[in-house]
Parts: structure tokens; sequence; C-alpha cells
């Protein structure tokens, strides 16, 4: 998918999209800084494995749930008004969690964390658009702010938590968030297409104008296909590691480099379209590529299968080539929306199913390696997942075209 030729960007617009993309950043910190806490929580607030895997999971509760009315919501309020009020939620809930004295207490600020941050994510593709002629390469870095986020929180967290605790590591990603609020409240006026929808066209009218497509629906399932396969192989690569007898400072560094390279493949696909390149290519190039990498990397019981260093390289390439796939569905979602008022309503009904499939994929791939008495396994597992990707990738194209 070429972009519109259109005018040189404004020497302004560039600025501002980027300082979008650094607010989904900050959105996916909150979400990935849990983690790195895990350890602390359970040695001060007696949380147990299913305790912590709650927490895990409930910042996931509204996405599964709620994400594409919050996605019409947002079409309603206007990028602008949505991603602030977004950061402010996040920003509140995630003070009063370093004040918490209990885990129902922190479970339930991270359900509130995960409205906060549908309200920053579903907006932001439509406003990363603006800078003319760069649609498709801007597009690409929004693909990214998951894995910057994630990559980031990995690498910072459990520094900050040795030296301070994990209750000013909640207070830092609050104040994080609260200062990205008052620089989008400066810097981003409202524009032409950031105007909310009129009362017309209702959220339930937008609702139904979504729903009723196609498109939308292969957009968001072939999403939680990709979404699964990636939380599932990057979210247990730290216990697969500690099973191996890896210190645990090279843990966090290899699972935040295995999160960082999927950077890589989001900013490529952006330029890969820009260029031309057909985007059922780029979607089938990153499900094969994932497939395939996870047979490399998991396929065979420990010491029968490739060595560890070719195991890992195989990890990289899942993530990185893998990366092709949100940036091209994300870019999608502009020309399969029904119309320029449901933008963030089909972003929404996305982020719904990518929720679903990080809520799900990860229990698949335990319960396959609990019966199987280990993770050589996986690779079936997330293999489904990218074959039904596949699938749904040679659809879309179909639609597309």
């Amino acid at each position: 998918m070429s972009d519109v030729p259109a005018p040189p960007p404004s020497s302004s617009s560039l600025p501002r999209a980027l300082l979008v993309i650094f607010a989904g950043v900050c959105g996916a910190v909150h979400v990935a800084k849990l983690p790195p806490a895990i350890h602390a929580l359970q040695q001060q607030m007696g949380l147990s494995l299913v305790d912590a895997g709650f927490l895990l999971s409930m910042v996931q509760l509204a996405g599964m749930t709620t994400a594409i009315a919050m996605g019409a919501w947002a079409d309603s309020l206007g990028g602008k008004c949505s991603m602030v009020l977004g950061l402010l939620v996040l920003a509140a809930a995630s003070t009063a969690g370093g004040f918490a004295g209990s885990a129902s207490m922190l479970l339930a600020l991270r359900a509130l964390e995960g409205f906060g941050f549908l309200l920053v994510v579903v907006p932001a593709p439509a406003l990363v658009r603006q800078p003319p002629g760069r649609v498709s390469r801007m597009l690409g870095l929004w693909g990214s702010y998951m894995p910057l986020g994630t990559a980031i929180a990995l690498l910072a967290g459990p520094l900050w938590i040795d030296h301070w605790g994990w209750r000013h590591w909640w207070w830092s990603a609050a104040a994080l968030s609260a200062a990205m609020a008052v620089v989008l409240m400066l810097a981003l006026p409202a524009r032409p297409n950031d105007v909310p929808a009129q009362a017309s066209a209702g959220l339930l009218a937008r609702l139904h104008g979504t729903l009723s497509r196609g498109g939308p629906w292969l957009l968001a399932v072939a999403f939680a296909t990709y979404s699964s396969q990636w939380l599932a192989v990057v979210g247990f690569l730290p216990t697969i590691y500690q099973q191996a007898g890896v210190e645990s400072s090279a843990r966090g560094v290899l699972t935040a480099l295995a999160a960082a390279v999927n950077i890589i493949g989001n900013v490529g696909a952006g330029r890969l379209l820009h260029r031309g390149t057909a985007p059922v290519r780029l979607l089938s190039i990153g499900f094969v590529a994932m497939g395939l990498s996870a047979v490399v990397a998991f396929a065979g019981a420990e010491g029968a299968g490739a060595p560890p260093a070719v195991r890992y390289i195989a990890v990289l390439c899942f993530s990185m080539v893998g990366g092709l796939v949100p940036a091209t569905l994300f870019a999608l979602a502009m020309r399969l929306a029904p119309d320029e008022r449901t933008i963030s309503t089909t972003i929404g009904w996305m982020q719904q199913w990518s929720a679903f499939g990080q809520f799900a994929g990860p229990p698949v791939v335990a319960w396959v390696a609990s019966h199987a008495g280990g993770w050589h396994w996986t690779w079936a597992a997330t293999g489904t997942a990218a074959l039904v990707g596949l699938g749904l990738a040679q659809r879309i194209g179909r639609l597309a075209r």
C-alpha cells in the first residue's frame, strides 16, 4: 500500500505525531511495569502465583470487554481529548497503586489502568496520519509502541525497584504519564479530522457500522493470532531461561532484546508499505516467519534440538519479522474502516481481539508445556495461530484489493 501523494509535511506535524507515538509508549510502560515487580510484591504483600497471574491479566480485562466501545467513545471525544484523558487516568491509577496496601486494591487499580491504556492507544493511529505523505511510515513507527514500552519496563524496572522499591516504580510511571498529558494538551491543537463525531453519528451507529463490515473482523482476528503468539513466546522467556539456568541479570537483557527487535519489523513494514509493497505480502512473510522460527526455537527436547544460540536467534527472528504484522494491520485499518469517523472504533475492535489473544495465548502454551513436560511442543500451539493468521492474510489481501 503506497501513500497518497501529498505536500511535504509541515515543520510541526512530524514532531506532533512523534509525541503521539511516545504517549503510546508511556501507556505500554504501564502494561509492562508489573513483571519486574512480581517478586517484590510477593515478598511485601504475600502474593501467590495465582494472584500474580491475575495482576498480569487484569490489565487486559478492559481490552477484552470494552475496547470497541472505548474506540467509539474516542471517536466521539476526539483523539486529543481521549489521549489526554487516558494518560491522566493512568497517572491517577498508578499513583493510587503506589499506596495500595492489599492485592485486591492493586487488582482493581490495575483494571482501571486498562481503561486508561485504551483511551490512549485507540485514537492514536488516526492522529499519527497527520504528516502528509508519511502515513505508512508513521503507522510503522506507531506499531512499535508496545515492544518499545515493554523493553523499557523490562530494562528499567528491575534497576528502579532494586534501588527505590516497587511503590516508587509505580509513582515514576504515574509522573511520566502526567507529564505526557500536559505535553499533549499543549502541543496537539484540535484539527479538522480530530473533531468529535457529531450527534447524528452516535456511538451505537458507529458500533453497528464497524461490526457489520467484514474488514474490521478480519483485521481484529488476525491481530489476535499475532498477539497470542508474541506474548506467549516473549512472556515466557524469563521462565524458560530460568529453568535453563541462565542468570537473572542475563534473563532480563535477553527478554528485553527479544521484545525490542520487534520494533525493527514495525518500522520496516511502514517503509515497505510506503514504497508500495502489498500488505498481504508483508502479513504472509510475518506469519510464516513466526511459525518457522518457533519450530527452530522450541522443537526438540533439551539437548536434542538446535543449540541454545541458534534457538535464541530464532526467537529474535520470530519477534523481529513478526513485527511486520501489527504495523501492516494498523495501516490496513485506515483503508478498511467503514469511514473516517469509525477509525478509532475499528482500532478499538482490533485492540479487543488483541487483548483476547494476549489473554488466551500464554495459558494455552503453558498448558501444552505442562502436559508435554517441557517447552518443546510450544511451536505446535504458536504454529497453529500462525497458520490461521496466514489464511486470514489471504482473505484480507483480497478484500483490500
